[in-house]
């Protein structure tokens, strides 16, 4: 059965979101990092760091859709839909190895005497969680949309950068209200505190993530919120009788099913493939987004329960 093309609209708004993603990270890369300079904050620094990690991530999802979106061909019969699961896969490692840097420098900050960042710099941040908010939920949406994991790690990715920027904003805080308070400069060190919380945060996140892309390459079944519809699709054609096997895998941005239906075994060859079809059909219409369905018919064991 030849494999549907994905939806023309649904990889354009993923592929528009992973350059949109790419843009405005090297923007909020170049304004942290100077922020952090200039101000004497290394949480700005860590998140700047983290923000150019995001450009690469946003570059890779978008190599992973343009590729995922390839049609069938001779050497890939089954489509390249796992190009997505393996962008996914690479930000996923990624934000691991962000927060480990972060965490190493994080410690590192703390033991090292410095200076209090500056007042100003918590505006920065209030504006990079606004932003970096307003995109995590904007890709995630899309992500929902058209099933895409590698847009969804990038949406986690863009979550993950306002954490860091919250928590720097938080630290920064403390170590200026210290200040104020006559505290001494181990205050100053509370937005490096900061950084490796927020490094914590980013590793959870990037190891979820990870887990959720290495299911998809290995094939793990998608749980009953995916099989349980369409059995029940299936089980309303006229003819079934029973499922004996039913299993689905993600591949890119819908799954592949392979269904075992049982009939009357006094069918013809003929009966039982037009009843294999309507089975089809009604996978396909299930919106599951579904992107191929293989059925085998088998005879129902209860001949005498049967019904044609």
């Amino acid at each position: 059965m030849t494999v549907p093309r994905l939806s023309t609209e649904s990889v354009r708004l993923n592929v528009r979101a992973a350059q949109t993603g790419a843009g405005v990270n090297v923007l909020l890369a170049a304004v942290k990092v100077a922020a952090g300079v200039f101000g004497h904050s290394y949480a700005l620094i860590a998140d700047g760091v983290e923000s150019l990690s995001d450009v690469v991530a946003s570059l890779i999802v978008w190599g992973g859709i343009a590729v995922g979106a390839r049609p069938a061909d001779e050497d890939h019969p089954y489509g390249h839909g796992k190009a997505e699961s393996i962008a996914a896969a690479v930000v996923s490692f990624m934000l691991c190895l962000a927060a480990v840097v972060i965490a190493t420098e994080a410690v590192h900050e703390i033991r090292t005497p410095h200076v209090f960042p500056a007042s100003w710099t918590l505006g920065v941040l209030l504006g990079v969680v606004l932003v970096k908010g307003v995109m995590s939920r904007r890709v995630r949406a899309i992500a929902a949309s058209s099933g895409s994991a590698a847009v969804d790690a990038d949406a986690m990715h863009h979550l993950s950068d306002a954490l860091t920027s919250g928590a720097a904003f938080i630290g920064i805080s403390v170590a200026l209200v210290g200040r104020q308070y006559g505290g001494g400069p181990g205050w100053a060190a509370a937005d490096d505190w900061a950084a490796l919380v927020a490094s914590l945060v980013i590793a959870y996140n990037g190891v979820r993530m990870f887990v959720t892309a290495l299911n998809d390459l290995m094939d793990r079944s998608p749980g009953t919120a995916v099989l349980t519809p369409l059995r029940e699709a299936a089980l309303a054609v006229p003819g079934v009788c029973d499922i004996e096997k039913l299993a689905a895998r993600r591949v890119g941005m819908g799954y592949r099913v392979t269904i075992h239906v049982q009939a009357s075994p006094l069918m013809t060859l003929a009966e039982a493939h037009e009843l294999g079809g309507c089975v089809k059909h009604a996978i396909l219409a299930s919106g599951q987004r579904i992107q191929s369905v293989l059925v085998h018919m088998e005879p129902y064991e209860d001949a005498g329960a049967a019904r044609r």
